[in-house]
Order: structure tokens, then sequence, then C-alpha cells
């Protein structure tokens, strides 16, 4: 239907959906992470690796108290404040969230950083100062890492992708705006009929006039009395 004159244009699509599929693809990264940290700590030991494929791919246990890839291994709080940060950042960010692409990229964002924190806060030496359990081992070349490391960067991808090709949390593309998209699919839904009986335009023709009697009659009677 047409949105009535002074009524606001919806945007396209509803941020619930959005939000939902942003906690699922979270909450899969997250339960994906601590299974797979768990089985790790459970049968492999520091320093004896599986060899999956050759030296190309093994599974080597190993305690990171930094950031993604065994980076800043002496800021260990320092990590835990950004991921909080990132936390509270996405939380924010999910109330005008309308594209599908970018609730992918927030949900990859928040699961890794969920699950790298739950490290920081469960596991030892300390809470918030936790060490986290890496163990991909991708060539002798790369730095050792988990699960949550690659949904981070993942998410950080897409989100470099989705910035150039002008994709917006909105939901909009390029510099079209929300109420211009809205506005777009408004008009695309058929229009409703209108209940206004056709006007009928009135007729100039005016009624025809009566002829005044003859007086032809009266004028023979009196001739005739004469």
């Amino acid at each position: 239907m047409q949105a009535e004159a002074g009524t606001p244009l919806k945007t396209r699509g509803t941020p619930r959906r959005r939000i939902i599929v942003l906690c699922a693809v979270a909450v899969f990264v997250l339960v994906a992470d601590i299974i797979t940290k768990t089985l790790v700590v459970a049968h492999l030991r520091p320093g004896e690796p599986v060899h999956v494929i050759g030296t190309v791919l093994e599974f080597n246990l190993l305690r990171n108290p930094g950031a993604a890839f065994s980076v800043g291994t002496g800021d260990t709080i320092v990590f835990t404040a950004i991921a909080l940060a990132v936390i509270i950042y996405i939380a924010r960010t999910a109330r005008r969230l309308r594209s599908t692409a970018w609730a992918i990229t927030l949900g990859l964002l928040l699961g890794g950083a969920c699950g790298n924190l739950t490290d920081r806060i469960f596991r030892s030496p300390g809470l918030f100062r936790g060490e986290v359990v890496d163990f991909i081992e991708v060539t002798r070349y790369w730095p050792v890492f988990n699960l949550a490391d690659s949904a981070i960067v993942c998410g950080g991808i897409l989100t470099v992708l989705l910035a150039l090709l002008g994709y917006h949390l909105d939901g909009t593309h390029g510099d079209q705006t929300a109420v211009e998209q809205g506005g777009a699919v408004a008009s695309d839904g058929p229009v409703a009929p209108t209940s206004e009986a056709p006007s009928v335009a009135p007729t100039s023709e005016a009624p025809p006039s009566e002829a005044p009697p003859s007086t032809s009659g009266k004028s023979d009677m009196s001739e005739a009395d004469r």
C-alpha cells in the first residue's frame, strides 16, 4: 500500500531477524570454540603435536596469554579489556542492524571475542588473566591459533569487504538512504482501491419550458358574441 502523506516510510527488513542471525552465528562460534578447546586440553599435551596432514596441518596445544596468533603475550589484561569493548560495541550496534551480511559479520566477531574472553575469565592463572588455548598450526611458519581466532579474522575480512562495497548496517547500499529504500519498497506494493463513488458531472440542459396556453379560443368567442 502507498504510505499516507505525513507518515514515515518503513525501511527494508526489521532488526529483530538480523539480531537472531547475529546471535545464532555468535553462539555457534562460541560453542564450537569451547568444545574444541575442551577436547584438545583433554587429549593433547604441550610439545606433542598431532599431524593431521603431514606438516601442513597439525594440532599442537599451546597456552597463549596474548592476543590472536600469540601477539602481545605480555598484555593479557589489555586484550581482555579490548574484547569487552568489542562485545559492548556490537551489542549497541545490533539495535540498528538491518543487513544479513553485517549480521553474519558481527556474529563472527562477537563469537570469536566471547570465545577467547571465556578463556581469559575461567582459565589459569586467574580472572581476566587466563591463557587462551591455541591448537591449530598451519605449516610451521604460521602462528598457532584456534577457532575463535579464525572467526575474528573472517569477520574482519568481511567487514573490510562490506565497507569497500558500500553496504551499510541499516541495509542500504552506496549513497542510498533508508528513507529512499523504504519508499522504493512501499511503492512496489499494490495500490488499494478507493471506495469513492464516481462523480456524475452535472448537465447544463434546462428542463423543457411549458408552452403558454393559447388565447385563440377566447378571441373567437368574443367575435361570435358580437
